[in-house]
């Protein structure tokens, strides 16, 4: 199984995009009187991505099993869809509770405080996901012990 990370693929965007509208944007604000960080997407940062779909498709066609750690706030999934036809593709979202998330990106120390705010409400949009985790009460051996039991691993 190889592991393919959404963040691997951010850190190939040149600097000068970072900041930028073009590239990828942090917005910080105020959510419900606590920070919030918004994420903005251009037109740089979007190929970018959407090449990184196109790459998992690639490595799909050459016989790969593949695991993907992608946040999707848009239409990945359909693109993925697209892309991975004929392939046995699941969609698995590991959630947890705001308070359970922003105390983690607390502890973590290397994110933004506020992205977990900024990103919650669109994450939690129902995509077709086909299995959903509960990972604020689980552990991380739980949750990828119902992985691989639903993968059949």
């Amino acid at each position: 199984m190889i592991y393919v990370a959404m963040d691997d693929f951010l850190e190939m965007l040149p600097e000068k995009f970072w900041g930028h509208t073009d590239g990828l944007v942090f917005k910080p604000s105020q959510l419900d009187g606590s920070p919030a960080i918004s994420i903005e997407v251009g037109i740089i940062c979007r190929r970018l991505l959407s090449g990184m779909r196109h790459a998992v498709a690639a490595m799909a066609r050459q016989g790969n099993s593949l695991i993907v750690d992608e946040v999707m706030l848009g239409d990945e999934a359909e693109e993925y869809r697209e892309l991975l036809k004929g392939f046995d593709v699941r969609f698995i979202r590991l959630s947890a509770p705001l308070d359970v998330l922003e105390e983690r990106e607390r502890l973590r120390g290397d994110r933004e405080i506020g992205l977990a705010r900024g990103q919650y409400d669109m994450i939690q949009l129902g995509k077709g996901y086909d299995l959903e985790i509960d990972a604020g009460t689980n552990t991380p051996m739980q949750n990828a012990q119902q992985i691989r039991d639903f993968l059949g691993l």
